[in-house]
C-alpha cells in the first residue's frame, strides 16, 4: 500500500464554539501539520493490514483535540513553534487515544465510529485490537525517542490509568447501584487522564516550575470530564448524524452513566423497576429508549448532566487564569466552551 496522506481535522458546521476549534486549529496549524506527518510516518509497517485499517482510521476525521492541547499547551508556556518534542508527544497522544478507541468499540461491539464503520465492524476484532497493540507500542516508542524520564512517567501513568478506567467501567456495567463517585472514577480513567496528561507535556517541554504544569494538569482533567460528561449526556439526546455514533449505545450496553443515575435517584419505584429491567436486566423492548429519555427530561437529568459539565469547564478556566492573557490562552479557554455547547 502507498504512503497515506494528512486528513485535515473536520471542522464541522460552523458555530461559535466550532470557531473556538478552529480557532486553536489556526493558532498551531504548522506544528498540528508536522504532528499529522509523524503520525502517518509512525502508522506504516511492512505488514499490511496495519496501514490499511490505520488509513481508515485517518479517513474518518477526528478533530485531533487531544495532540492539539498539547501543541497549545506547549505554546501557552513558550516553547517554540517548530520546536521538535511537542510535535513527538502530541502525536504519541494521539496513537495512545487512537488504540484506547479500537479497544473500546471491540469491547462495545460498536458499528460505528464518527459516522463511518468502526475499524472492528469492517476488520473484525482481532485486527482491531492487534493494530490497538501496535498503536500503544508506536506511543512507547516515541516516549524513548523524547528521552525525558518525566515525559514516560506522566504517559505510561496516564495508559495504566485508562485500562483502570475502562476495566471499572466493565465492573459497573449493569449495575443501578453504582454510586456518582464510582461513575467519576471510570470517567477519571476513561477520558480525563489522558486529556491531562496532554496538557501537562506542554509545560513540560517548555521547562516550566511545577505550579504551571500543576495548573495544566488541572485545565486538562477539568475539560476532559466535562467533555465525557457531555458525551454521556448526548447518548441520549442527540441525533445520530450530529454525534457521529449510533444514539442510545450507552443504554443498550447497559452502561451507568450521570444521567441514569439521577433519573434513577429521583424517580419513582416504578421508574426504578423500569431501569433495572432495562439496564440490568438487558430486558429491552423497542419503546424503551424513548422511555429511557422521557424519564432523563420528566427528572432534568440531561439538564442536570450538562450544568455539571460547565461546573468542570469553570475549574478549567479558572486554571488557565494563572497564564498570561493572549491568544493561547483564549484559545484554550474557548475549548471550553466548544467542548459544552456540544449538548445543544
Amino acid at each position: 500500500m502507498g504512503a497515506m496522506t494528512a486528513t485535515a481535522p473536520d471542522q464541522g458546521p460552523a458555530s461559535d464554539s466550532e470557531d473556538a476549534l478552529t480557532a486553536l486549529t489556526g493558532l498551531v496549524k504548522d506544528d498540528l501539520a508536522a504532528c499529522n506527518r509523524v503520525i502517518i510516518e509512525k502508522m506504516q509497517s511492512p505488514v499490511a493490514l496495519i496501514p490499511q485499517l490505520a488509513a481508515h482510521l485517518i479517513a474518518a476525521g477526528g478533530k485531533r483535540l487531544r495532540p492539539l492541547l498539547t501543541l497549545a499547551a506547549a505554546r501557552l508556556c513558550g516553547y517554540p513553534a517548530g520546536g521538535p518534542r511537542h510535535v513527538t508527544l502530541a502525536a504519541c497522544v494521539e496513537f495512545i487515544h487512537t488504540a484506547t478507541l479500537l479497544h473500546d468499540d471491540v469491547v462495545d461491539a460498536s458499528a460505528l465510529r464518527r459516522g463511518q464503520a468502526s475499524a472492528n465492524a469492517l476488520f473484525g476484532n482481532e485486527a482491531s485490537v492487534l493494530v490497538g497493540d501496535f498503536l500503544f507500542a508506536r506511543a512507547f516508542q516515541l516516549m524513548v525517542q523524547d528521552g525525558s524520564l518525566e515525559v514516560m512517567a506522566i504517559l505510561s501513568a496516564a495508559s495504566a490509568t485508562i485500562a483502570e478506567g475502562e476495566v471499572l467501567q466493565l465492573m459497573t456495567q449493569n449495575d443501578t447501584a453504582t454510586t456518582e463517585q464510582q461513575y467519576l472514577d471510570v470517567i477519571e480513567g476513561k477520558t480525563a487522564a489522558l486529556f491531562a496528561a496532554a496538557t501537562r507535556l506542554g509545560a513540560i517541554v517548555a521547562d516550566r516550575p511545577e505550579v504551571e504544569k500543576d495548573a495544566l494538569e488541572t485545565y486538562g482533567r477539568a475539560l476532559g470530564t466535562a467533555f465525557q460528561l457531555i458525551d454521556d449526556a448526548l447518548d441520549y439526546s442527540a441525533e445520530q448524524e450530529r454525534l457521529g455514533k449510533t444514539v442510545g449505545d450507552d443504554f443498550r450496553e447497559g452502561k451507568i452513566t450521570l444521567p441514569v443515575l439521577l433519573a434513577f435517584a429521583r424517580g419513582s419505584e416504578a421508574e426504578r423497576t423500569f431501569w433495572r429491567r432495562t439496564l440490568e436486566d438487558g430486558a429491552q423492548e423497542a419503546t424503551d429508549l424513548a422511555e429511557a429519555q422521557a424519564l432523563m427530561q420528566r427528572h432534568a437529568a440531561l439538564a442536570d448532566t450538562v450544568a455539571r459539565a460547565r461546573q468542570y469547564g469553570d475549574q478549567a478556566l479558572a486554571a488557565l487564569a494563572r497564564f498570561p492573557e493572549g491568544p493561547e490562552r483564549r484559545a484554550m479557554a474557548g475549548i471550553v466552551e466548544f467542548c459544552i455547547a456540544r449538548a445543544r
